[in-house]
């Protein structure tokens, strides 16, 4: 966990986003999944500062190595707000609202990717049957559902079709380990792997993308159900949705790759919870 905070700055008001009132409330703390940017110390910094002159109190944002933890933590109003999955946010959707979904490529949508080393002679998933293979996550949708999914058509366990699977616990972690060859083939989210192909070519080239899913919906920010309303749910949402409005903003979401932080009406996680109906079913 990451702990800074920055005070109160007079520059929120150059901004023109006028922070909702918070009270005596010391910080907000905002959680973060383990993306592939989590140990760029640039971005982390620049957001806490953003996040904190906009809203006009202390940010501390929030990581843990795994998905479960940021979603708990949220679920149990431990934090404000979290960039988490669109699984957990499936599993969890009776005490989690939508905040926000990101915007990237024009769109609200991404892909799962399931990719292998380059030059590899793969064009489906039937390919990689006997493969030493690398997941994300156990939560994450593009970096194990969508591949568990993929598995219960065919009426296979993901421990049944491939020789031995293990956890990356982050996506760029998924990458570094098939273009390495400690696994034959490895399930990502697309968006990261974009991205590390524009950021770090040297990296992705080692590697290729076999297969890509239908377009589902981004990893989304979300909250407290029970926290909808309150200042500091109106202070982060008011930060997000503006950010592309605001010159530092601008800046995160170039480094992000991304157009803006979008507003989650017309959102469509429903292929989602599809998945992860054909996982439980199968059993």
């Amino acid at each position: 966990m990451k702990r800074r905070g920055f005070l109160a700055s007079s520059l929120a008001l150059a901004t023109g986003l006028a922070a909702p009132a918070l009270g005596q409330r010391a910080v907000l703390r905002f959680g973060l999944t383990p993306v592939f940017l989590s140990n760029d110390l640039m971005l982390l910094s620049m957001l806490e500062e953003y996040f904190s002159r906009v809203t006009g109190v202390s940010v501390e944002l929030v990581q843990k190595r795994t998905y479960q933890e940021i979603t708990t933590l949220l679920a149990t109003r431990s934090l404000d707000a979290a960039w988490i999955c669109g699984y957990p946010f499936i599993r969890f959707k009776d005490v989690l609202e939508l905040l926000s979904v990101p915007v990237w490529q024009g769109r609200p949508r991404y892909q799962a990717y399931l990719i292998g080393a380059d030059g590899r002679d793969a064009s489906s998933i039937d390919d990689l049957r006997g493969d030493l293979h690398c997941f994300s996550d156990p939560d994450s949708n593009s970096g194990y559902l969508v591949t568990s999914a993929l598995l219960a058509d065919r009426k296979l366990h993901p421990s049944e079709f491939f020789r031995k699977t293990f956890f990356g616990y982050g996506h760029r972690n998924v990458v570094r380990a098939v273009a390495s060859r400690l696994a034959q083939s490895g399930s990502v989210d697309g968006y990261v792997w974009e991205v590390l192909n524009e950021v770090e070519p040297e990296l992705t080239r080692k590697t290729s993308v076999i297969a890509k899913s239908d377009w589902l919906g981004f990893p989304p920010i979300a909250a407290p159900k029970a926290a909808v309303g309150s200042p500091e749910y109106d202070a982060i949402r008011e930060a997000v949705l503006n950010m592309h409005e605001d010159a530092q903003g601008r800046q995160i979401l170039d480094l992000l790759k991304l157009d803006s932080f979008g507003p989650p009406e017309g959102t469509n996680y429903e292929k989602i919870a599809e998945f992860i109906q054909k996982v439980q079913d199968f059993g």
